[in-house]
């Protein structure tokens, strides 16, 4: 078993840049396949769940690749997420492990709702649905308990180095990696140029007296942006300042157990506007109660706009979206519906109407 692996993994680093984009091409399928045939959207998630569990894969792969070489660094600055998350798997297995069971279960979800639809009564889905949720409940715990900072979404490292640009074969070559130390060797001067004593005539452009004086706005937009902040020179595990009032903690504790409570009362089919209107009152409540990070935060700042992004998905759920979004989108497709280009989009969006109807997780907080 151990040597297939690693022929796997040899055969993975070689040939990186074609399952990079290979990948990349059945991940657009997916989007596609719902409403093509019989069970096209089963066939449909299991693809996206398969390609998402490789992928995590292959990210944890490539990462240990490129730091087993002491010879190579990327170029690039490594992301504020990647460098806390990486920093906290690497400091507490505990956490490498509830993060990474955490994402598996966030990737097959939805297959296994479908699945159970198929083989079990809507109630026993239900239980299915509650029994993830408390699972993934227990697993955002855990790393509360561990990091005693806000959770971060994903709370894995994601993939930062791109797979096109690492060499197959051979190190010696790459463009977004450079060697620690440059060549110690000057570049050799050609063979026409050693005899050559006479001096070049200068340039007409040399001639040319400079333009008259301007402004360094330009030059400042183009620096600015690649100036070093507090953030890049932090330690990695301090780019989140942990939670401290028992506010902050009811607030993050809040944000945990909604999605769980949600599905709860949701199993029950007799209170799914009370389900609605309970989980958006703890969205509220949680964003109320948390803590206005300093403009220096930047990870805390950008996890925090993401909640706020994620309110929007409740148009997309309960009352709200049979009784106002539904009605609004199936006007808009059906007036696109033979306009040439929107009218592929709006047949794509037909097909996934029902999936919005008939699945939990499609839109589940």
């Amino acid at each position: 078993m151990s040597s297939t692996l690693a022929k796997y993994e040899n055969f993975l680093v070689k040939n990186v840049s074609t399952i990079s984009t290979l990948e990349s091409s059945l991940r657009s399928i997916t989007w596609f396949l719902p409403g093509r045939f019989k069970d096209a959207d089963l066939a449909s998630e299991g693809l996206s769940a398969a390609l998402n569990v490789s992928s995590m894969y292959h990210d944890t792969l490539l990462t240990r690749v490129v730091q087993s070489d002491p010879h190579w660094k990327p170029i690039l600055p490594i992301p504020l997420h990647t460098r806390y998350t990486r920093a906290w798997s690497d400091k507490d297995a505990l956490y490498k492990w509830a993060a990474r069971a955490l994402e598996l279960t966030r990737f097959t979800q939805l297959l296994v709702e479908m699945l159970l639809r198929r083989r079990v009564s809507d109630k026993n889905r239900w239980r299915g649905i509650v029994f993830l949720e408390t699972v993934k409940m227990i697993l955002r715990f855990t790393l509360l308990k561990i990091t005693t900072r806000p959770l971060l979404s994903p709370p894995i490292p994601e993939r930062d180095i791109d797979p096109a640009s690492l060499p197959p074969t051979s190190t010696h070559t790459s463009p977004t990696l450079a060697p620690t130390s440059p060549s110690s060797s000057p570049p050799p001067t050609p063979d026409h140029l050693k005899n050559n004593h006479t001096p070049l005539q200068p340039n007409a452009l040399m001639l040319t007296p400079p333009p008259p004086a301007r402004s360094d706005t330009s030059v400042e937009d183009y620096l600015l942006p690649k100036a070093l902040t507090t953030s890049s020179v932090k330690p990695s595990l301090l780019l989140m300042k942990p939670l401290s009032s028992p506010l902050e903690w009811l607030s993050e504790c809040i944000y945990i157990m909604r999605p769980w409570l949600y599905a709860i009362i949701l199993s029950t089919k007799k209170h799914k506007d009370k389900a609605l209107v309970t989980a958006f009152a703890m969205e509220l409540i949680s964003r109320n109660l948390r803590r206005t990070p300093s403009p220096s935060a930047i990870l805390e700042r950008d996890e925090y706009a993401r909640r706020d992004r994620e309110i929007l998905w409740y148009l997309l759920r309960g009352s709200v979206w049979e009784t106002y979004s539904r009605p609004k989108v199936e006007a808009l497709v059906e007036k696109t519906a033979n306009l040439p280009i929107i009218g592929v989009v709006s047949s794509i969006v037909k097909d996934w109407i029902p999936l919005v109807d008939g699945y939990y997780y499609y839109t589940a907080p």
